[in-house]
């Protein structure tokens, strides 16, 4: 069944196009990675998802309902809830109260000793449930991010947008941060994460878009049509985007040069991010811009 449909979605500040024409759909229980270099909208499309911007063009449809332009609010009370790469708790309050909020105002609305039970629930979650009164504001920063998700939810969502939550974790809360993913992907959420750790990708994300300069160009994971009808840009060569064949599968000077992987430390870029991903040419842009946002390699 699908759960969200994003048709044609774009949004322009004047004249820049931060997000232009984005179209995929997501089934129930499933969860896709947005993979793409800093500056390429992700966290936009998110924003326009979540309703924190209105969509200059386009559709948005979540369970059968147009939902581009909605109040926030309403967002919410339909399923869908998020957490943001810049923190934010109420570091007044207890980490209980910080997430009983999002149990009274999200998907089902519950009250007094429900919302606490489904706050306690979702701290347990995210392995803060032996800190349930203590202040929010003692919090160091990865417990704030645990606390933030376990805020999301609470709200017990259909559709949860992670933004780079697993950003800053140190390898064993990594994998821990990837076990939590996978059990609530297994419990029937939905789930949009935007990500930069490409072994979380690897473990959690049998299907990725990728975005540069606003555009999605393909799903890694379905091969069968560009997210974008008329957007196939992928030139000839042979990855596991555009399963295309050719006789070597080898960049020559000529593909580095046309593809923009003109200096030594973007060559470097690129094996890394291919090395990463299972990727296995250059001659493809929609990875192309994927490795352009990949820090230099050693």
């Amino acid at each position: 069944m699908t759960l969200l449909h994003v048709d044609t979605v774009s949004r322009f500040f004047g004249g820049l196009k931060a997000v232009d024409q984005v179209s995929f759909e997501m089934e129930s229980g499933t969860i896709m990675g947005l993979l793409g270099p800093n500056g390429s909208g992700k966290t936009t499309l998110l924003n326009l998802i979540s309703g924190f911007l209105a969509p200059s063009s386009g559709k948005i449809i979540f369970n059968g309902r147009n939902l581009a332009g909605a109040r926030v609010d309403k967002i919410a009370r339909a399923g869908i809830a998020r957490t943001f790469q810049l923190v934010r708790i109420l570091p007044s309050l207890t980490l209980l109260e910080n997430v009983m909020l999002p149990a009274v105002f999200g998907h089902r609305a519950h009250w007094g000793k429900e919302a606490e039970r489904v706050a306690h629930a979702a701290l347990q979650k995210t392995g803060l449930g032996d800190r349930a009164n203590a202040s929010a504001g003692d919090l160091n920063y990865i417990d704030q991010k645990r606390l933030e998700l376990a805020r999301a939810l609470a709200a017990e969502p259909e559709l949860l947008l992670l933004d780079e939550w697993l950003a800053g974790l140190n390898p064993t809360e990594l994998q821990e941060g990837i076990r939590l993913i996978e059990s609530l992907s297994g419990s029937g959420i939905t789930i949009i994460m935007v990500e930069h750790i490409m072994e979380a990708v690897r473990a959690l994300c049998p299907r990725c878009a990728v975005m540069n300069a606003g555009s999605a160009y393909r799903r890694w994971g379905d091969f069968d049509s560009p997210v974008r009808q008329g957007r196939d840009r992928c030139l000839p060569g042979r990855c596991r985007i555009c399963l295309k064949s050719a006789t070597s599968v080898l960049p020559t000077e000529n593909t580095w040069q046309s593809t923009g992987f003109r200096s030594r430390s973007a060559r470097a870029r690129w094996w890394q991010f291919s090395a990463q991903t299972g990727l296995a040419s250059p001659r493809c842009s929609a990875p192309l811009a994927a490795a352009q946002g990949l820090p230099a390699a050693a």
